[in-house]
């Protein structure tokens, strides 16, 4: 298992999505400043934030609960995302590409907090 939340792929693919996502908003509209692109940028930086508070816990069932948050973050960009591209603000080819990023991650994820959930044999 890794020791520190920067060993964890998950983190590193989440960390390259946030980074996505902030060089895709800087071409959304300047009056979506405080709106759709603060709040994409926040859902998007918090997925990292909370697997990597979680592995800082003490134990596996809270760092469990802090990949529930991240997860339910990867959903919020997801939706975001899926207005973002409705509104005109970003083509259909690039957000096909930034759902099929989410969709991975999110795939990593559930296979982490399974791995995690499993009884371990003595």
């Amino acid at each position: 298992m890794a020791t520190s939340y920067k060993d964890l792929r998950v983190w590193r693919q989440s960390v390259d999505l946030a980074l996505v996502i902030y060089r895709q908003t800087q071409t959304f509209p300047k009056n979506e400043l405080y709106g759709l692109t603060s709040q994409l940028r926040r859902a998007a930086v918090s997925v990292p934030s909370n697997i990597a508070e979680g592995k800082g816990r003490s134990s596996d069932k809270e760092l469990v609960l802090f990949l529930h948050h991240s997860r339910g973050s990867l959903l919020e960009v997801e939706t975001q995302l899926l207005i973002a591209q409705e509104l005109g603000y970003i083509e259909a080819t690039k957000a096909k590409h930034l759902l099929d990023q989410v969709e991975n991650l999110a795939k990593a994820l559930n296979a982490l907090i399974n791995s995690l959930k499993k009884p371990i044999a003595a």
